[in-house]
C-alpha cells in the first residue's frame, strides 16, 4: 500500500501523546482508525514501531529510530507545501537561548554579506536539540550534549561561567563568587534546555533547593522576583542585561561547551558554509 503523511502524523502524535486514546483526539479521529492506521505503517515497514502490552505505550527501538525519520520527513513536507515559503529556502538555525551571545549579530550580518539569497531564519525553541530532533531546524547551536543517530555534533567555543542573583541580593556587589556562596539559596533549573543542574555542586554541599521553569524568561523572571538565583554563562549577560539581577563571575565552576549540531546528510544545502562561518566568527 502507499505510505501517507496522515500515517506519519498518526504514529508522532501516538509518539507524542503515549497513548491512543490522546493521540486519537487530538487528530480528530477515533481509535479503532488510529490504530489501523498505526498496523498500516508496521506492515509496510516490517517492523513493530509501539509497544502496546502496557497500558502507557512505549516506542520499541525501531520506533525510536523511525521517530527521528518521521520528524524530518513531516517537516520537510510542510516546508516545501507552505505557500508563504514558495521562491525561497531559508537556512534554518535553532537555539534554546542566547544563541552566539554578543557573536551572534557579526554572525547575522556576515551570514547576510554572503548569501543574500538565502535568508537565515534565527529560531529560539525551547528544546534541548533546539528543535534538531524534531526536523524544525537545519543546524542548532547547543549548550548540552546531543546524541542520536545522523546527527553530527562539534565543540564551537567555551563560555564561562556565572552566578546570576537579584540585584538587592547579598552577593550582588561580590567581584566574584564561588559555587558555595550559591548553596543557601533555592537554584532556578531549567530541566528542559538548561545546563546547569545540581551536579554542578558537590552532593554534600548543594543549593538547598530548586525552582524548575520552562524557560530562559521564566528563570530570569524567577532570580529578578528574589524567589532563586541561578548559573548562567556569559552569553546570557550579554543577551539578557537586566537592571533586575547581576551577573557575577564564578571562580569555580568549569565553562561551557558551545556546540554546533547538524544531521547527516544535511537538510540544506548551505549547512557546512554556515558551520565554517560559525568557526571562523567565534574565533
Amino acid at each position: 500500500m502507499t505510505i501517507e503523511l496522515r500515517h506519519l502524523r498518526a504514529f508522532l502524535a501516538i509518539a507524542e501523546e503515549g497513548s491512543l486514546t490522546r493521540a486519537a483526539a487530538r487528530l480528530h479521529l477515533t481509535q479503532p482508525a488510529l490504530s489501523r492506521t498505526l498496523a498500516q505503517l508496521e506492515r509496510h515497514l516490517g517492523a513493530r514501531l509501539v509497544d502496546r502490552s502496557t497500558h502507557h505505550l512505549a516506542l520499541t527501538e525501531p520506533g525510536h529510530v523511525f521517530r527521528a525519520r518521521a520528524y524530518l520527513a513531516v517537516a520537510a513536507a510542510d516546508e516545501a507545501l507552505d505557500p508563504a515559503r514558495l521562491g525561497t529556502w531559508p537556512l534554518r538555525v535553532g537555539h534554546a537561548w542566547s544563541a552566539l551571545g554578543a557573536r551572534t549579530t557579526a554572525l547575522l550580518r556576515r551570514w547576510r554579506e554572503a548569501h543574500p539569497q538565502v535568508p537565515l531564519e534565527l529560531l529560539r525553541i525551547d528544546d534541548r536539540s533546539a528543535g534538531l530532533a524534531q526536523g524544525r531546524v537545519d543546524v542548532a547551536v547547543l549548550r548540552s550534549p546531543l546524541g542520536g543517530p545522523g546527527i553530527t555534533v562539534e565543540p564551537l567555543t567555551t563560555e564561562d561561567r556565572l552566578a546570576v542573583v537579584p540585584a538587592d541580593h547579598r552577593l550582588a556587589a561580590a567581584p566574584a563568587l564561588r559555587l558555595a556562596d550559591l548553596i543557601g539559596d533555592p537554584l532556578a533549573v531549567n530541566p528542559v534546555s538548561g545546563s546547569t543542574t545540581l551536579d554542578l555542586w558537590p552532593r554534600a554541599a548543594r543549593p538547598v533547593s530548586t525552582v524548575a521553569v520552562a524557560n530562559t524568561d521564566d528563570w530570569l523572571s524567577a532570580i529578578a522576583a528574589g524567589r532563586a538565583v541561578g548559573v548562567t554563562t556569559t552569553a546570557t549577560a550579554e543577551t539578557y542585561p537586566n537592571p533586575a539581577v547581576a551577573y557575577v563571575p564564578l571562580t569555580d565552576a568549569p565553562p561551557v561547551t558551545v556546540l554546533l549540531a547538524w544531521r547527516e546528510p544535511p537538510g540544506h544545502p548551505t549547512v557546512a558554509a554556515f558551520v565554517a562561518l560559525a568557526r571562523d566568527v567565534v574565533r
